[in-house]
């Protein structure tokens, strides 16, 4: 597989058989898969544009299939946990390795990582300069903990579902630095409850709130930007745990008005396994101290006048000797992503997960745990069964290849099942009839 010639054919309006053999070592996408159809309008949260795909747009997405390696057999339905990378990312890593090991060379170019920041502040919404390389959403999280400066008593609220890596981070802070922990349990009813619930936390002594961007239990999605007004007016710092938004629905960080975020490159965004981007606002570069430093980190030092100055970006928080191949996947990874649309495949992600909730409602035993509002839901669909254990519902599930997740966190027993592109109505269909026939406990 060609990574540059995939490119040119998810951007084109028309494209010939011609391309094909070459493709994926000479794997073909279904006949009559010529042409890729028009961008759909895209949805952003809250505005759902979700229309039946037509035989065309269904032979767009095969081709698009056709792209990762994963096997056939089994759908795989975990992004929300680890996603799949596709052939063109499997080959900007491999190919880069080869190259550099032939040299034994770091290959670190300042204009290469910087394009790749630039690729990512586009679809983020932000400037490239905002934006930190890290190895997953967990080192980001822990960048912005141990960067800001805290006092003992210092109040942070979270919510009761936060995913281990929040969890352990700002209780580790708290036993360390004597903050203290404000929890409120999310809603799955409306934007105003959550309002609501959060600012009933917020104290005097209140310096950050923490929130996910969508919710690693349900998938519903936080009304950050709300949540973002609010901290701004009282003067709090907005963190936002992005793991699960990145590369699935299309958004702004500048529009959102975050003070950080973090994401892994790992789940929706298809990237190598230990990447990540952590975005931390031009005007709050300065108030997230860099904790962990070396090359890369700064600009002039002088060791005699122990004097020393931090790169004028988000650069400052990356050091030492990184792996080159991980980056350039991810970079690579992120045109995927952007040569299809993120508006497109964030239609085609709900229009699954909106047709596995509608399915639900013809079995009685299946209770959907997510948000019914279609407007608050991503394309992680959490549900439980009335009378089976979550366990046995999955281990059920596994019998039809059905890879799941199982939700523990907040005390939830439930499964989540994540829709991406590389899913297709079929596997909807399939869990529906595994659902189905599910035994009663």
């Amino acid at each position: 597989m060609k990574r540059n010639e995939f490119l040119r054919f998810s951007a084109s309006a028309a494209f010939g058989a011609a391309v094909f053999p070459s493709l994926l070592g000479g794997r073909r996408p279904p006949e009559g898969a010529h042409r890729a159809p028009a961008t759909a309008p895209g949805a952003l949260p809250g505005m759902p544009s979700y229309t039946p795909p037509d035989a065309e747009e269904e032979r767009y997405w095969e081709f698009v299939r056709a792209q990762f390696p994963l096997e056939t057999t089994r759908a795989y339905l975990n992004t929300g946990g680890l996603g799949a990378s596709p052939y063109p990312v499997i080959d900007a890593v491999t190919g880069k390795i080869e190259e550099l090991e032939k040299i034994c060379e770091t290959g670190h170019a300042d204009s290469v990582l910087d394009e790749i920041r630039r690729d990512a502040g586009a679809l983020l919404g932000c400037d490239g300069a905002e934006l930190a390389f890290t190895r997953n959403t967990t080192e980001g999280i822990n960048i912005v903990a141990n960067g800001l400066p805290f006092r003992r008593g210092d109040e942070v609220i979270l919510t009761t579902q936060e995913h281990i890596a929040n969890v352990f981070t700002w209780l580790a802070l708290a036993k360390r630095e004597g903050i203290v922990l404000r929890l409120f349990e999310p809603s799955t009813v409306s934007d105003a409850e959550n309002i609501d619930a959060l600012t009933r936390c917020i104290t005097q002594r209140t310096r950050l709130i923490s929130i996910p961007h969508a919710l690693t239990t349900t998938g519903m999605i936080m009304p950050v930007a709300q949540i973002a007004r609010i901290a701004r007016e009282k003067k709090i710092w907005f963190f936002v745990d992005g793991a699960q938004t990145a590369g699935m629905f299309p958004f702004s960080l500048h529009e959102i008005g975050c003070d950080a975020y973090a994401t892994s490159g790992h789940k929706w965004l298809l990237g190598p396994k230990e990447t990540g981007l952590l975005y931390v606002r031009r005007e709050m570069l300065d108030t997230i101290a860099p904790k962990f430093v070396g090359a890369y980190s700064g600009g002039d030092f002088d060791i005699q006048k122990g004097t020393v100055s931090f790169n004028p970006a988000a650069q400052r928080y990356e050091y030492g000797t990184v792996s080159m191949p991980l980056r350039v996947g991810l970079g690579a990874a992120i045109a995927f992503i952007r040569s299809i649309g993120i508006r497109r495949i964030w239609d085609r992600d709900r229009m699954m997960a909106d047709s596995l909730v509608a399915g639900l409602g013809a079995l009685p035993d299946i209770i959907l745990v997510s948000p019914a509002r279609a407007e608050m839901r991503t394309a992680m669909v959490t549900i439980q069964h009335r009378t089976l254990p979550h366990e046995k519902l999955q281990a059920h599930l596994d019998t039809y290849n059905l890879r799941t997740r199982s939700v523990t966190e907040g005390g939830m027993h439930a499964l989540r099942l994540s829709f991406h592109l590389y899913n297709t109505p079929g596997e909807v269909a399939r869990v529906l009839e595994a659902l189905r026939t599910a035994p009663k406990g």
